[in-house]
């Protein structure tokens, strides 16, 4: 029987539900796409059924625990302040997505590439989504704002839509990693005990360089892309206010859920007086926009109820006693910091609460090894920054496959994974900042 207040033993058999996933959806994804030459063979696996398949595997794993404690440690996980926000932010993104539609992001398109060159349209992608995730503080809620987006800038241009869609995550971990008011800056802060500021400036050393060497890279491959045509369609500009109040809000600091309150309101007033839609094809849209959003909130609920029965059965205190024995040195403390925080989002696929278990033997890490707070509170932000913005089965990533199908466009995860510029050019700069940026 597990005492839920008690500290379980280390135990590797416990990750045995994640290793299960990866084989069934990474593995078998791979073979079906990559040796099999199947079409999109990516999708011919279920992402829910995977998950579900890893969540068997870890209710048969302990027979000393019941079935009923076993419910009790998934509704634990599922139950989390993070978990909940997630998948309001979700239910009301899809709203928003489904009241705005094609023709409010195509709006949109056409007047980003009016000010700007064809050229570099997904470079101004990447740019406002760095700004808006800032001042908005969440990543999730800025792919929702500006996926649609880039899905319109693909289509208008020609552009790639995986590296559209890849510029936009980029920027949106930019901001979510320096936020002062992002969940992962808290935690990770409050976790590690420094202020907010001097995380910031520690972090804003390592996240800058990355970013400006991924805006020098999009901006490279896109002037060697071959546009199909400039942007001359027509364009209601009174369509693109609902995306203009969320940008604004979002640079403001707004609460993301009011910024999406105020587009859904305004994208609702503009497509009814306008005439593009009528009072019954609105709600009808509402609806769809929500339903695309369902195997993402079924994903984030499967993820953190796995992560209740890891987390009680041991599995994440066998990682953690891995790092101490693995890591020496100062140099080392960092490196044990970056994987620890790194594989705790691996198993949770949620970086904020890969944050919130690392924090206490970061700190215990930190203190071993003469790490200052600030700098193990930016070392935990950053990798998880750089973790969750690749995982195939991220939020982050899901979100924005979900509103690609909600607009009609198909994309893999795996076609867009090898576009993130900014995550690996983070990882990079984070490395460097370890071995030459001496405290």
């Amino acid at each position: 029987m597990i005492v839920m207040n008690e500290k379980p033993a280390p135990k590797a058999v416990a990750l045995l539900p994640v290793a299960v996933f990866l084989v069934l959806y990474l593995v078998l994804g791979i073979i079906l796409e990559y040796v099999l030459k199947i079409e999109m063979g990516f999708y011919q696996i279920p992402i829910v059924v995977a998950f579900l398949v890893a969540l068997l595997v870890a209710c048969l794993q302990n027979r000393t625990v019941s079935f009923d404690e076993k419910l009790v440690l998934m509704g634990q996980g599922i139950g989390d302040k993070n978990i909940v926000t997630m998948i309001l932010i979700f239910l009301v993104a899809g709203i928003f997505v489904g009241v705005t539609g094609r023709t409010s992001a195509e709006a949109v398109a056409y007047f980003l590439l009016s000010i700007a060159s064809v050229k570099l349209a997904v470079a101004v992608l990447f740019v406002v989504a760095c700004f808006v995730s800032m001042a908005m503080g969440t990543s999730v809620g800025t792919i929702t704002l500006l996926a649609p987006i880039a899905v319109a800038v693909s289509a208008s241009s020609g552009f790639d839509l995986p590296l559209c869609i890849a510029s936009v995550m980029g920027g949106a971990m930019f901001g979510d990693n320096l936020s002062f008011i992002s969940d992962t800056t808290i935690a990770a802060c409050s976790t590690q005990g420094t202020e907010m500021k001097d995380k910031f400036r520690a972090n804003f050393k390592i996240a800058l360089p990355a970013a400006l060497a991924a805006l020098v890279l999009i901006i490279a491959v896109s002037l060697g892309t071959d546009v199909q045509s400039a942007v001359t369609g027509d364009h209601d500009l009174v369509l693109i206010i609902p995306y203009l109040l969320v940008l604004i809000g979002g640079i403001l600091g707004l609460n993301v859920f009011v910024v999406l309150l105020i587009g859904i309101a305004a994208g609702a007033a503009i497509t009814l007086i306008t005439g593009q839609v009528t009072a019954l094809e609105l709600m009808g849209n509402m609806g769809s926009g929500v339903s695309g959003m369902f195997e993402t909130i079924l994903v984030t609920l499967l993820v953190a109820s796995l992560c209740g029965l890891i987390r009680a059965y041991g599995g994440f205190e066998s990682i953690l006693a891995f790092i101490r024995r693995v890591f020496r040195g100062k140099r080392g403390g960092q490196l044990g910091i970056g994987l620890l925080v790194g594989l705790m989002d691996i198993a949770t696929a949620n970086n904020t609460v890969a944050i919130v278990m690392a924090g206490p033997i970061a700190k215990e890490v930190a203190g071993e090894y003469g790490i200052s707070p600030k700098r193990s509170a930016s070392l935990l932000d950053t990798f998880s920054c750089i973790f969750q913005g690749i995982l195939p089965y991220g939020a982050q990533m899901l979100v924005a496959l979900s509103t690609c199908a909600t607009l009609g466009y198909a994309v893999s995860a795996f076609d867009i994974i090898p576009l993130l510029f900014y995550p690996f050019l983070l990882c990079l700069s984070s490395l460097l900042f370890i071995l030459f940026d001496h405290q």
